[in-house]
């Protein structure tokens, strides 16, 4: 440390270094039932309890009814394409108004939805600011475990997430960051107060511009020829407020539980129409002919698309193997659609095209469109 280091001040050694911002290892206490499993780092998931071990209902009516292929008229199919020409600048509107119809030809298609609504508990412990407010701390019993919590649960199949204090698991102590010193030293200046001035380089003189003589020199106007600034970081105090205690000296530690509840959608639609992408069925929709409501729903049986019943299976023993382990699962629900696919066969000029009318909402896809407006 040369000279110039020293006029900057001495700083105060009972004003300690900044610490850990998040509480070291060991600095917490197990919490009977809360225990950090090793390598879970410090959001343990927790599973339902041993005795949850849900099963599927007995095999009761999972027949679905057969349904009508759903059909649209000519009328339909020629308004379903003028509107989506209108959406796209480049086509013109002829085609559409003056086409002949060959066959508008229907195609089955069914959507497959397995809805599972599930909750999961997680915890970590939290921390804040103790300023005096009540500690309920083991002195008022044992927390509860994770699961035996009450926590009012939401409409169903609605996602949402509720943080809760787990009841007794709060204490006080001293702030780790600030070593309970409610301040810690300011880093910037190293807790002088003061840094050497950048403009003189801590000598309180500049050189006058255009003369290289040691002689030509003139007060530092940054310093005012003092050679130190106070440092702006602490404003000359050579201390910051603790960033993590704000001052209070302590902190209130509990274990905050994160309730989540979620609804997980799996879909799946047979690819029977290569000429159409599957794609586009996801943001229409269907009339659903069959929806199946329970705890845990039972694979689907009897279907005429055999595909469907498998489908089932397949996803119902994934749903239950997926989330039963870690979740509880509050209701599950299963629904087959019928969506309205037509293929539109039509002549324009003694060409051939066709399209595409799907959805409930009669959209349109069209790969290929007899005319485009030329762009001059």
């Amino acid at each position: 440390m040369d000279d110039q280091d020293e006029d900057l001040g001495a700083f105060d050694p009972n004003i300690p270094e900044e610490g850990p911002s998040a509480p070291p290892p060991g600095w917490l206490d197990d919490v009977h039932g809360y225990q950090v499993p090793k390598g879970e780092g410090d959001n343990p998931l927790y599973p339902p309890p041993p005795d949850y071990n849900p099963q599927p209902e007995l095999n009761k009516n999972t027949l679905v009814p057969i349904v009508r292929v759903p059909t649209v008229s000519e009328d339909v199919a020629r308004d379903a394409l003028l509107k989506f020409v209108e959406s796209k600048w480049r086509y013109s509107s002829k085609p559409a108004r003056n086409l002949t119809f060959k066959e508008l030809q229907p195609v089955t298609v069914y959507r497959y939805r397995l809805e599972t609504y599930t909750e999961t508990r997680t915890s970590a412990w939290q921390f804040e600011s103790y300023n005096g407010q009540v500690v309920d701390g083991p002195q008022f019993g044992m927390s509860p475990p994770p699961w035996d919590i009450p926590v009012p649960p939401p409409a169903r199949y609605t996602d949402k997430v509720e943080k809760v204090r787990v009841p007794h698991s709060s204490f006080v102590k001293p702030c780790h960051k600030c070593n309970g010193c409610g301040r810690t030293r300011c880093g910037n200046c190293h807790g002088r107060g003061q840094k050497r001035c950048f403009g003189c380089n801590g000598t309180g003189f500049r050189r006058r511009p255009g003369n290289h003589k040691s002689s030509g020199k003139t007060r530092c106007s940054a310093c005012s020829g003092r050679g130190r600034k106070r440092c702006s970081s602490c404003h000359g105090q050579g201390y910051n407020t603790c960033s993590v205690c704000h001052g209070s000296q302590r902190l209130l530690h509990f274990i905050q539980l994160t309730v989540t509840w979620k609804n997980d959608i799996t879909e799946f639609i047979p690819d029977r129409q290569p000429d159409f992408p599957d794609k586009k069925f996801e943001k229409v929709t269907g009339d659903p002919f069959f929806v199946d409501e329970s705890m845990l729903v039972y694979p689907i049986q009897g279907f005429p698309d055999q595909e469907i019943c498998d489908v089932s299976t397949r996803m119902i023993n994934e749903h239950l193997n997926r989330f039963s382990s870690t979740s509880r699962i509050l209701q599950q629900r299963q629904t087959i659609e019928m969506v309205p696919l037509t293929h539109a066969y039509y002549t324009y000029n003694g060409k051939d095209y066709s399209f595409f009318v799907y959805g409930v909402e009669n959209r349109v896809f069209a790969a290929k469109y007899p005319t485009a407006c030329t762009i001059l």
